[in-house]
């Protein structure tokens, strides 16, 4: 026990202070205690530090193991992406030219070799087997796909039901993967195991000192603070080591304070078990904790503040009031932490585990400064943010649009806040462009256009579609941005066959992948040699939130490479009044006038910022002042007005005509007719009961292999992999980012090809890697 010279020179009764004496330095004599010869031979106060270790241990093994994997993937796409670049170069430099000199008829059908004879078919030249590298190997590409085996078929999915006087929606919540679920699962048994397998649980009194449960568990609970903070940070160490993005670190997060809550209340009991009243442990109890109203208003402070974060951090509260739980999380983090300082008052190795934690804490939110794009003094959005513009796009979707210097990767996402909009809320959104030259901005040569496409439900986002209704389509807003973070940890690059899974909004996370892929391929930086794109979505007006995006992938990937498949899967939603636009929100005067006048504040700061910079540029000359002023205005021009189809005619009612088996195709571009339009290859809307007779009266057709086309219905996910798996290549990624069925459905598919590669099938397969967009609870 801490400072025990000067506690023993306090007046205490002799028997207490022999016990104490005896507890902590005598050695067992034959008249010591029973129960004190036992807390000092079988579990002593002075080495119970160790517990702590423990699940250091666990972790540190953990980290190891992840980091290793993250390696083997890492060097062998590196050295696969190398290999193939290296054959395009030789393959290159020694074929023929394609001019005039060439001979158009070799009579090669003397020759030894018979390349080109004159009768039967051409002998086709046998392609090299890929080596075998040490980062590359059978026996560990057959242990990994077991692993996934197991690892990714997903758990079932639970549906609520909506309670209407509790305002909970119907919603369907997704349980985390088989891997998170096995490395929790692992954590719990290990921390019970280490609690309950060691002996004593409990002295034979209180005055020979804390139960060991309670100190073990104690132990392993401020052991385990360091990890659960640095999983929870945006920017963090084990992110860098191990490629994970902190939202799926996030994961383990949670997990990780459920289980802290579990080991502090296995710390807690039993002192109500043998409590310090009893036995003479007060009189030892008030003799190190002086000035204390009740005995555990320590452990209680921190145990209070402990539950509040695990009980609000519940997946159904989280997402019924996820602006409180972002605003208190992090303040009473801190409140417990200090409490944490409180209570465990430096006792053997604790105040260790709690200086790193605030370390780590404090270090994420330096590193994470470097992150934000208005802390730069170097860019032009320092301290004011840059200029964003809204567009509304069909369905009601908003893109925001940001000339922006901040470099990023395909698949990432940023937090995104607008002062002029909201000046407390910050929310993630994915990013739907490429950050490449080949996607230049008007802004200027060193910025890049980074681009969100979100479809508002409720809270920040509506907000933002209010915003762009009220103030039209020539205003700007500061943007502040945190981030990027996020993405892939393997390249699509890497893989013979790209497979690509999105329903409705989830296309955000896939275009800008799918351009990065195209461009490698084009540049032949890429081994893949077949994308296939699978877009769910309800209703064909969706098209037009990339139809640019996709053009470009028809237009420029290389021929019969790229296969895209549309899903219509449900007509068109119209309002109760026949209007699909939906209903203004209602006034906010004052709350309008503060975020106005915010973010004028903000257009202030950088309107005198450019003049500043202007007049410097110019160096007194006016005439080069004032054509620096004309290029620096506002060139923002005017969106077009949203378009909206009629409403769709009832199914049911009786035409004068009959139905008709055929649909005439129709222009479905809702622009202008004088701009660029991009066939999709679907026809119109048809009739309910052409969609029965359609479904049901005929025979499905096979699809073309090549080419783009659009279907009505829900796509049949397992048997469309089962017909794109007959032709996979050696390594084949399949990428998702939908709602949880067809997440689930991916997963089982992917799952059951895992046999396949550890069971040495055909082709020589070596991996079928899954890539899953899911923010598990």
């Amino acid at each position: 026990m801490p400072q025990l010279p000067r506690l023993l020179e306090r007046s205490l009764p002799a028997q207490t202070l022999h016990t104490l004496v005896q507890r902590v330095h005598v050695p067992v004599t034959s008249s010591s205690p029973p129960g004190l010869q036992a807390a000092i031979t079988q579990d002593p106060w002075s080495k119970s530090g160790k517990y702590a270790l423990g699940w250091v241990y666990f972790s540190i093994i953990l980290l190891v193991s992840t980091i290793a994997i993250h390696l083997y993937h890492w060097m062998s796409d590196r050295i696969r992406r190398a290999t193939y670049k290296e054959e395009v170069a030789k393959s290159s430099a020694t074929s023929s030219p394609d001019d005039d000199f060439e001979m158009a008829n070799m009579p090669t059908n003397n020759s030894t070799h018979m390349f080109f004879p004159r009768h039967g078919p051409i002998p086709q030249q046998q392609q090299p087997e890929e080596e075998e590298t040490f980062l590359s190997f059978t026996p560990l590409n057959r242990l990994i796909a077991l692993l996934r085996y197991f690892f990714y078929r997903p758990l079932p999915v639970w549906r609520i039901r909506p309670i209407r006087f509790l305002r909970i929606r119907k919603r369907e919540i997704s349980f985390p993967s088989p891997g998170v679920v096995f490395v929790v699962t692992a954590a719990v048994i290990f921390v019970t195991l280490y609690c309950f397998v060691p002996q004593p649980l409990y002295y034979a009194s209180i005055q020979f000192g804390s139960p060991p449960l309670a100190i073990r568990a104690g132990m392993l609970a401020v052991a385990m603070m360091p990890w659960i903070v640095a999983l929870s940070m945006k920017a963090n160490l084990v992110t860098l080591l191990t490629g994970i993005g902190h939202e799926r670190l996030n994961v383990l997060h949670r997990w990780g304070g459920y289980i802290c809550l579990f080991l502090s209340l296995i710390h807690t009991i039993p002192f109500y078990v043998t409590p310090v009243w009893d036995q003479g442990g007060l009189v030892v109890f008030k003799s190190f904790f002086r000035g204390q109203t009740y005995i555990y208003g320590t452990g209680i402070a921190a145990l209070v503040p402990l539950i509040f974060l695990c009980v609000h951090s519940l997946p159904i509260l989280r997402a019924w009031m996820y602006e409180l739980f972002v605003a208190l999380h992090v303040p009473v983090s801190i409140v417990f932490l200090g409490m944490l300082f409180w209570h465990c008052a430096n006792y053997l190795t604790s105040w260790n585990y709690l200086w790193a934690t605030a370390a780590i804490w404090l270090t994420s939110y330096l590193v994470r400064l470097c992150f934000l794009n208005w802390t730069n003094p170097r860019r032009m959005s320092w301290l004011i943010g840059e200029e964003a513009a809204l567009t509304i796009l069909p369905e009601n979707a908003v893109k925001v649009t940001i000339p922006s210097q901040v470099k990023w990767k395909p698949g990432q996402y940023v937090y995104l806040r607008m002062p002029g909009i909201s000046v407390f809320e910050n929310h993630p959104f994915t990013l739907a462009s490429l950050c490449s030259e080949d996607f230049p901005s008007d802004y200027g040569e060193q910025y890049r256009d980074m681009v969100l496409v979100f479809r508002p439900f409720g809270g920040f986002t509506r907000k933002v579609l209010n915003a762009a209704i009220d103030n039209g389509p020539n205003h700007t807003y500061r943007a502040f941005i945190d981030g990027p973070y996020g993405g892939m940890q393997r390249e699509l690059a890497s893989f013979d066959t790209v497979v690509l899974f999105a329903g409705g909004s989830g296309i955000t996370a896939i275009v800008s992948h799918l351009l990065d892929l195209i461009k490698k391929m084009r540049d032949s930086k890429a081994v893949t040699k077949q994308v296939h794109v699978v877009w769910a979505l309800k209703r064909p007006e969706t098209m037009e939130w990339f139809k640019e995006e996709l053009r470009i992938c028809r237009e420029y990937a290389p021929p019969e490479t790229v296969h895209c498949q549309f899903y219509i899967t449900a007509a068109k939603r119209v309002g109760p009044n026949g209007f699909p636009f939906p209903p203004p929100s209602p006034s906010r005067p004052v709350s309008d006038l503060v975020h106005g006048k915010i973010d004028k504040a903000f257009h202030g700061i950088a309107s005198k910022r450019n003049s500043a910079l202007i007049r410097d540029e110019a160096g007194g000359d006016p005439e080069k002042e004032r054509e620096l002023r004309r290029e620096n205005e506002d060139g923002i021009s005017a969106l077009p007005a949203p378009t909206f189809l009629p409403p769709p005619k009832k199914a049911h009612t009786r035409a004068n005509k009959p139905d008709k088996l055929t649909i005439p195709a129709v222009n479905t571009n809702l622009h202008n007719a004088n701009n660029q339009s991009f066939d999709f290859g679907f026809p119109s809307t048809p009739t309910m009961l052409q969609k029965n007779l359609m479904r049901f009266a005929f025979l499905p057709t096979a699809p073309k292999k090549t080419g783009w086309h659009t279907e009505y219905g829900r796509p049949d996910i397992p048997f469309m992999l089962k017909g794109l798996e007959r032709d996979f290549g050696k390594r084949t990624c399949v990428f998702v980012c939908g709602p949880p069925s067809m997440r689930v459905d991916v997963q089982r598919c992917v799952a059951r090809m895992q046999h396949k590669v550890w069971g040495g099938g055909e082709n020589g397969r070596q991996e079928v890697y899954l890539h899953t967009e899911n923010y598990a609870i």
